[in-house]
């Protein structure tokens, strides 16, 4: 296996994700995951989700780019691109991740705003009189 890779998005986050045979490292923008999302454990299972189900934690190194949207998306993001990725180095996980919705890639993006409207459904105040 040398080295596969795949892209990942959520909302306007993009992840560039590298996938090579290793010890489990993860670094993220040139930081090691939990330099990257600091406090936020949440967020570091979120990424760590596919390894671990599909049990390649141990057994894959994952190095990653990110850019656009905020922490939250941008894990998300990485989460679905690590998720490809292993999808393309083995057939056989898809359907240990499919089940899990980590192959779909989240379509919820934030709402146009429209003319004659504050926000996109927000309107000015009505006044009867």
């Amino acid at each position: 296996m040398s080295r596969i890779y795949a892209t990942g998005k959520r909302k306007t986050a993009v992840a560039k994700v590298w996938l090579t045979k290793g010890s489990g490292k993860i670094t993220v923008n040139g930081m090691s995951l939990d330099e990257w999302l600091g406090g936020h454990e949440a967020l570091k299972l979120r990424v760590r989700l596919p390894l671990a189900l599909t049990k390649m934690s141990e057994s894959v190194d994952v190095v990653a780019t990110t850019l656009g949207g905020g922490y939250s998306a941008q894990a998300d993001a990485l989460k679905h691109g690590i998720s490809k990725a292993l999808c393309a180095m083995d057939d056989n996980l898809r359907s240990v991740l499919k089940p899990h919705g980590l192959l779909t890639r989240d379509a919820r993006v934030v709402e146009r705003k429209k003319y004659g409207k504050h926000k996109a459904r927000r309107s000015p105040q009505f006044s009867k009189r």
